[in-house]
């Protein structure tokens, strides 16, 4: 096992409220800016494909670094926890004590960072792909898909996706898988944590809804490579 130099402030756990809608708020949003669509009620929640397809694995095209690993950290935390370390493109989901499963993700471009503490109010299998008002008109291949793009292999929230939520609202904040291998490590996604659909998939087995999310901004935390 590795060892990751992390502190015991940078793991203290603030949950929130697990939400019993999951409504998109209509206001100025802090990541995309802007605000959301009014859905179709049918779409919000986003529905799942109906099947589950076949996950082609990709980790062993990865660096070491980005590849699933039980990794030790430098202090002991409570288990059931994910953080993101965006800095270093890493995604730690805690066992307890010190130890955590860790793994490689890609990040939100420049201008498209967020941090802050949210909780998994919703998870999905092979989810529609909702992509928001802003993204629609900078992006013409989200405009074909104003209205949602059906889960599959082809869809860029790929498997998997967990929703994140805080203070009581979606953050439209997804952690997710991707149809892109090759984004694992780099900061190309708009705004949102993507995974190897091999990892995404053992992240939504392991953690439930309610599961507290820190995304830690920049200089929060160091680990090891």
């Amino acid at each position: 096992m590795k060892n990751a130099a992390l502190t015991r402030r940078n793991f203290l756990a603030t949950t929130a409220t697990l939400l019993a809608s999951a409504t998109i708020a209509h206001a100025a949003h802090p990541l995309y800016g802007g605000v959301d669509f009014t859905r179709d009620p049918a779409l919000v929640p986003p529905p799942e494909a109906g099947q589950d397809f076949p996950i082609q694995p990709f980790e062993q095209t990865l660096p070491p670094r980005f590849r699933k690993q039980q990794v030790t950290i430098g202090a002991n935390n409570p288990a059931n926890f994910i953080i993101v370390d965006p800095e270093n493109r890493h995604l730690y989901y805690m066992l307890g004590g010190d130890q955590a499963i860790r793994y490689g993700v890609g990040v939100g471009r420049e201008g498209f960072a967020w941090s802050g503490r949210a909780i998994v109010g919703l998870k999905r299998k092979w989810p529609r792909w909702l992509p928001p008002e802003s993204m629609v008109e900078r992006d013409p291949n989200a405009l074909k898909w104003a209205n949602g793009m059906p889960g599959g292999p082809e869809n860029p929230l790929g498997a998997r996706a967990l929703y994140l939520y805080a203070n009581g609202q979606d953050t439209l904040y997804r952690i997710h898988g991707t149809n892109d291998p090759s984004s694992i490590g780099k900061a190309m996604s708009s705004g949102c944590i993507r995974m190897l659909n091999e990892d995404v998939a053992d992240l939504y087995e392991r953690a439930p809804k309610g599961t507290p999310v820190k995304v830690l901004g920049a200089g929060d935390f160091t680990a090891a490579n």
